[in-house]
Order: structure tokens, then sequence, then C-alpha cells
């Protein structure tokens, strides 16, 4: 076995080790929520013009679009990538702030529909590939992320090489080519928040890992050093390189088993104050001032003051508090649009929220105090990491997905998930 860093992550991907029930069991659970996500995200803006695109090139027909028709696997995983992540409602992991499903998931179920593979083998797959983007989005760091790059685009990519490279057959030396190969092709920013850009990058990776593992897969030669070597991807962008949390306990510890599923529509690090405000039972008449302590690191990624419109609004602690206190439901998909952010009442009331950087909480914790009009204060905090038992985890996700796509066909998605088919099988549903 290699002992670089990308020749161990090659290695895992490639290798035969059982993943924890926990783990299976919580793939399962993502790939429902990544379908939900992406077919209700069939009609966005963004989703028609990512269909548009695909179907204005030619190729192979090979796996199934969000919203119908087939084209060649690369192209499905930019689109399915973009798509599903075009609600910004797909799962979360706060270990390196990435989404890992709407990435590697786009790409495992484009190859896996495109090599009528098993659907278990392709979850499988999707897995290792989800726990890989883990490791790799905790060896490039803090310092990557706050420089401006995005791990859903960046470490995604490196998952979605992983995924799609496992369901080609690669051997562990073509792993490493194909991770090496991918160091060229990771790319996204912060930038694009707020945009349509964001769900794209997510597309981004998607696509990356498609292509490079086909090419590979193909006799492509590349470095496979490309990663953590000389002028490579961690030190041209920013990485930290800590190797030792990213490989520890690799293949025995599965840390995709703490990914965080969202229950509001928005950006996950607006979740902690909305599930605080809850618990204050905040209602607009009474509020006379509101003031939410996050972690800094949100500062700067939802954090915008004044959004005119409904994508903007889902990076905005003041706006979806307004919301919530409005007595809008931060669930719905509707309850994000841009009339409402042109609301004289959204308006007044936001200018009563104001939003402070404490570095005492962690990512995933909010303190938020209500100051009300009859003087009185009242106080909560949540944190999205405390424990939450699979069978609420489970129930909390299929009436998500059920307000999404109906019970039906909810059920539909979930028989076809725990069952013994193919990727084609699950296509059929899109």
């Amino acid at each position: 076995m290699s002992s670089t860093f990308t020749g161990q992550l090659a290695a895992f991907a490639t290798s035969e080790i059982e993943p924890s029930s926990l783990a299976r069991q919580m793939a399962r659970l993502s790939a429902l929520d990544w379908l939900a996500c992406g077919i209700a995200g069939g009609e966005e803006p963004v989703a028609q013009i990512l269909r548009r695109q695909a179907l204005s090139e030619a190729g192979a027909a090979q796996a199934s679009l969000f919203g119908g028709t087939r084209v060649p696997a690369r192209m499905a995983a930019l689109a399915n990538g973009t798509i599903s992540h075009a609600l910004d409602y797909d799962d979360t992991h706060f270990a390196h702030i990435g989404h890992p499903s709407v990435a590697v998931f786009s790409a495992a179920f484009a190859l896996g529909e495109a090599g009528n593979l098993g659907l278990a083998k392709v979850i499988e797959a999707a897995l290792f590939g989800m726990e890989l983007s883990i490791r790799v989005g905790l060896w490039l760091g803090r310092s990557h992320y706050q420089t401006g790059f995005h791990q859903t685009a960046t470490a995604g990519a490196f998952g979605a090489t992983a995924a799609a490279g496992r369901l080609l057959g690669l051997t562990s030396l073509q792993m490493e080519k194909a991770l090496g190969l991918c160091a060229t092709r990771a790319a996204g920013l912060k930038a694009q928040f707020g945009t349509m850009g964001k769900p794209y990058n997510a597309g981004l990776a998607a696509t990356a890992g498609v292509e490079v593992a086909q090419l590979v897969a193909a006799g492509f030669e590349a470095n496979p050093e490309a990663l953590e070597g000389a002028l490579g991807f961690g030190g041209t962008h920013h990485g930290e390189g800590n190797r030792d949390a990213a490989l520890q306990d690799l293949g025995r510890d599965w840390l995709f088993e703490e990914i965080s599923h969202k229950f509001h529509a928005c950006c996950h690090g607006l979740h902690a104050a909305l599930e605080a405000a809850r618990a204050l039972d905040l209602a607009a008449p009474e509020i006379a001032s509101l003031t939410v302590r996050t972690h800094p690191r949100w500062m700067t990624v939802c954090n915008q003051m004044a959004p005119e419109t409904g994508l903007g609004a889902k990076f905005s602690y003041r706006t979806v508090l307004a919301l919530q206190a409005l007595g809008k439901d931060t669930a719905r998909l509707d309850s994000y649009s841009d009339g409402l952010c042109l609301d004289p009442r959204l308006i007044a009331l936001r200018e009563l929220i104001h939003v402070q950087a404490d570095e005492a909480l962690t990512e995933t914790q909010a303190h938020v105090a209500l100051v009300r009009r009859d003087g009185k204060r009242l106080e909560a905090s949540h944190d999205l990491q405390a424990p939450v038992a699979y069978e609420i985890r489970e129930a909390r996700l299929m009436a998500k997905a059920q307000a999404l796509l109906g019970a039906d066909r909810c059920a539909e998605l979930w028989s076809v998930l725990q069952g013994a088919g193919s990727a084609g099988d699950l296509a059929a549903h899109l």
C-alpha cells in the first residue's frame, strides 16, 4: 500500500472494507433526501437551463435527468448535481462544511444507470465516495474554506471521483491517478453563494468525478501526486494538509454517520438559530429586539443583511428569522420568494434582528436572545450536532420527502432504495 495521502485514500476507495450498519442506513436516508431535493427542484430556473443545455448536446442516452430524458452520464452528473442542490435543502457534513450527497450521488447514479449496475452497489460506492470527500475536506481544513473555496465543489469532486472509480472497477493505482487528475478539475467558489452558481458548483464536482474516472479507466495518464505533491491542489488552494485528522481510523470509523440533514429550506448555517428561535415560540408582534449569536465562520456565508430575492434570503439570518416570526414555514419552498423579501412588514421586522459573531460557539451552535415588547427577556440555544435517534431522523426525513413529493411517490422511492433492483429501476421514478 502506498504511504502517500492519495495512496491511502485510493486504497480505501477500492477496498472491500465493510461499512458500518449505521453508515449504510444513513446513506440510504441521504439517497432519499437527494432524490426528494432533486425531483422537487426540477422546475427551478437553474434546472430548466441545465436540462436545455444537456439536451442540446449530442451523445449516448446513458443516464436520466431529474425531470426526464436520458443523456450522456457526464452531462447527467452535471445537471443532476446542480438540480439537486438548487433548493439548498440537501444534507451537510460539518466536519468540513460540505454537502456530500449532491456531488457524489449525482456521479454514482449516472454511472450506475449507464452500466446497469445494482442499486445496492451504487449506494455503497456513493458511501465510500462521501466518506472520502469528508476526509479530503478535513485535510484541506478551515483555511481552504475561509479563503473562499466551496468544499462541496472541491472536496466533493474527489468524493465523486472515488465513487465513480469504484463503480468502474479502477485498481488502487488507477484510483490514485484519477484523484490526481481530479486535482486539476476540482473548483468552486463561495463567491457564488446566493446565485445559480452555488448549485452549479455541486454539478461541477459530480461531472468532474465521472469524467476523470472514465478517462483513467480508458488509459489516461495523470500525476498521482497532484493532490498533495509539489504545486498540487492542497498547496495551491490554501489547504492545511492535516493528514492525521483526515486519515484517523479511515475504514474503521465512518464519519458519514454524523451527516446532518436539513429541515429548513435554507443554508444549513441558519438552522441552529431557527431551531433555537422555535423554542421561544417567536411571533412578530412581541419582538422589541432579537439578537443571534453564531460562530464567526457563518458571518461570511449566510449573513446577507437585506437580500431582495428568495434565493438570497436563504443566506440571511435576519430574513429567515423574520420569516419565521411572521408565521411563515421555513421548511416550505414557497416561503423564500422575491415578493416576501420586499414585504414592508418583513423589512421592518428585519431591522429589529441583530447578528453577532461569538468565538465561544461551535459551527453547529447558535444562541438567540429575545426582548419582548413587554420587557421580558427570553433565551434559547441549539446545537445541530446534538444526537438524534435514527428513528426520529428517518421520520423527519420521510415527512420532508412527503411534503416535497407526496406520500405515494415518497413510499415508492423508499421501497426501491431498500430493494435489490438496479439503478435503472430507480431512474424510472425520476
